[in-house]
């Protein structure tokens, strides 16, 4: 009982940080359920919370959604987010536990790069990002830092970013959660998990609405990277070392 209050008051931690700069809230939890299920577990869980804190984003700021963007990014994630997380199902535990630590370390000079190249795209280029990034959801689960500079070079800012970028997310996840209760691996158990973790993700979501104008895109960066290595330094230890 104690282990699920201090998650879900994480949870709420990371629903704030999510609610203001858009991803973030995976990072911080994967971490904390990783020890508690293992990563094959662990991420059909954290699925369906995602999906959650994805929706009270939409909810939060729902009219300021651009949905062609989100159809462009969404028709092709949602096949490639189904391939991703049937190819994780059949990764080992230890494997899938230490490929996860890596990507997510490998999250931040690739982040970067893409900043960088001052890239602007349309909805052809987000339907590629979408095929792309669906791929890596569902074998990783952690790839706000990926998506978020498609829908920058989109042109979205602030709400209507947040928004935006969360929307077609439901229907990827959506798609990997099918796909786990179809093979299995979800079990009535880990979805109740999952719905008790994804309401603490959402309450920290809409509390943190007020904060979105505040943040600069420099305190942005300086702690999206502290977290993702953070977050994926541990999640490689649990992988090599668990």
């Amino acid at each position: 009982m104690i282990s699920y209050l201090i998650v879900c008051a994480i949870g709420f931690l990371a629903g704030c940080l999510g609610g203001i700069v858009g991803t973030g809230a995976s990072l911080i939890l994967l971490p904390v359920l990783v020890p508690m299920f293992d990563p094959s577990r662990a991420i059909p869980v954290m699925a369906i919370a995602g999906l959650m804190a994805n929706a009270a984003r939409v909810m939060a700021w729902h009219r300021e959604v651009d949905w062609k963007a989100v159809l462009a990014y969404a028709i092709p994630g949602i096949p490639a987010a189904s391939l991703g997380a049937i190819s994780l199902v059949n990764l080992p535990a230890d494997i899938s536990g230490t490929l996860l630590g890596l990507f997510i370390m490998a999250l931040v000079p690739l982040r970067r790069f893409l900043k960088k190249q001052n890239l602007t795209i349309g909805l052809a280029g987000l339907a590629v990002a979408g095929a792309i990034v669906g791929f890596l959801t569902g074998l990783f689960l952690s790839t706000g830092p990926l998506s978020i500079p498609a829908f920058l070079a989109f042109g979205l800012t602030r709400g209507a970013f947040l928004s935006t970028e969360a929307a077609p997310s439901i229907f990827v996840q959506a798609a990997k959660i099918l796909t786990f209760r179809e093979t299995g691996v979800l079990t009535d158990d880990l979805m109740i998990n999952g719905l008790i973790i994804g309401s603490s993700l959402m309450a920290g979501t809409f509390f943190a609405k007020r904060y979105v104008v505040s943040m600069s895109e420099k305190t942005f960066r300086i702690m999206m990277d502290a977290i993702t290595l953070a977050s994926g330094l541990w999640l490689t230890g649990v992988g090599l070392f668990g």
